[in-house]
């Protein structure tokens, strides 16, 4: 099946046809009765299209009509390699092809990171896919970020795609206890009680991935560990995939003891909002202070990601931005900008639009690499 847009479908200056091989690669493309065409029409609406069988008519002004054509081709190659093209999936094609320094939508949004009950997991922006690739390519890994962009069910992706390929071999979870101060003894109920609905988020990220009838199984048998941050204490961590999540509400100290703990063969995601930060009065948080103390250490990644993440409803990202503008407003000196582009520094690699700051100086570069 020809994937690019072939002669018929390029512009005839403010008309132009595209064809589809079958009604079933219609539908995959365009959705069951066309419903993505209004996604495509609310980003040009200088642009008609109308469908007719298995053809799509594109009409209108001539820029917006080509980049239309641009956006259909894109989902039309991605829906035949096995993608599921969602409104979302429009959305990011329109907004990655506004952007000359993109890479192309099917090395972003083609790239699968896990099978898991019944369903591919990949990542949906440009930011995500950079993120993964640090994952990839380096031993500890800073996620940060507003809630929705995908932080920890990324790197829970690849924690269990490096279990099921054998590159380690157990997974470890864990997060700060905050709200209780770690102090869990005045909650009702056995200790299992106490710390479960802290952890309750990692368990639902886990169970889109694995069976239901695995999981006891390997958490009987420490393959997969979910633990509360003060457990990690006196510990080292060899030949495992280690992610703290809520980093943002660790201490200085939290954070020291956490990263000191990696062992050999073994890599740590850590994941966090430092907007939403629950430590109690003025308690500096572990995850602001470690991006300046790791400045010039080699084989560690920060990457951040914005509200042109955030892959839950619409409205999510929506709201980030907002309270984001409002910060900016109450507090002078918080401008994620600025922060970005002090990180930018000594970039090795990306692109303009990936927010990943590789750092380079002494220390020894690590052993392991994921597949």
């Amino acid at each position: 099946m020809d994937q690019q847009v072939s002669q018929e479908d390029r512009p005839r200056g403010t008309d132009a046809l595209v064809q589809f091989d079958s009604s079933d690669q219609m539908v995959a493309t365009l959705g069951a009765h066309d419903e993505l065409l209004r996604v495509i029409t609310g980003a040009y609406p200088n642009v008609e299209l109308h469908a007719r069988g298995n053809d799509l008519r594109v009409s209108g002004e001539p820029t917006q009509a080509h980049k239309a054509l641009r956006v259909i081709s894109e989902a039309r190659t991605l829906a035949g390699n096995g993608t599921r093209i969602s409104a979302q999936t429009i959305e990011q094609l329109v907004r990655m092809l506004e952007s000359s320094d993109t890479p192309d939508a099917q090395s972003v949004l083609g790239m699968k990171i896990l099978s898991g009950r019944g369903k591919a997991i990949r990542a949906k922006t440009v930011n995500q896919k950079s993120y993964v690739d640090a994952i990839d390519e380096n031993t500890v890994i800073f996620g940060i970020g507003p809630a929705g962009t995908g932080k920890t069910y990324l790197a829970m992706a690849k924690a269990v795609a490096a279990l099921q390929a054998k590159e380690v071999s157990r997974i470890i979870l864990t997060r700060p206890a905050v709200e209780a101060g770690e102090k869990l003894g005045f909650l009702p109920g056995t200790l299992t009680d106490k710390i479960d609905p802290y952890l309750r988020p990692l368990y639902d990220a886990l169970h889109d991935m694995i069976e239901p009838d695995s999981m006891p199984r390997l958490l009987a048998a420490g393959t997969i560990e979910v633990a509360p941050l003060a457990y990690m204490r006196g510990r080292t961590l060899n030949d495992a995939f280690i992610i703290l999540d809520e980093a943002q509400n660790t201490t200085p100290e939290q954070m020291k003891m956490f990263l000191t703990r990696l062992g050999f063969g073994s890599k740590i995601v850590i994941t966090g909002d430092i907007t939403q930060i629950d430590l109690p009065g003025d308690t500096k948080s572990g995850l602001r202070v470690v991006t300046e103390i790791l400045e010039g250490v080699d084989d560690i990644a920060f990457c951040e990601l914005d509200a042109t993440d955030v892959v839950r409803h619409r409205l999510v990202g929506s709201i980030v931005s907002a309270y984001e503008r409002w910060t900016a407003r109450q507090d002078p000196n918080f401008n994620r900008s600025k922060a970005r582009a002090r990180r930018s520094a000594g970039t090795v690699q990306g692109t303009a639009n990936n927010m990943i700051s590789k750092r380079q100086g002494p220390g020894p570069a690590a052993q392991e690499h994921s597949a």
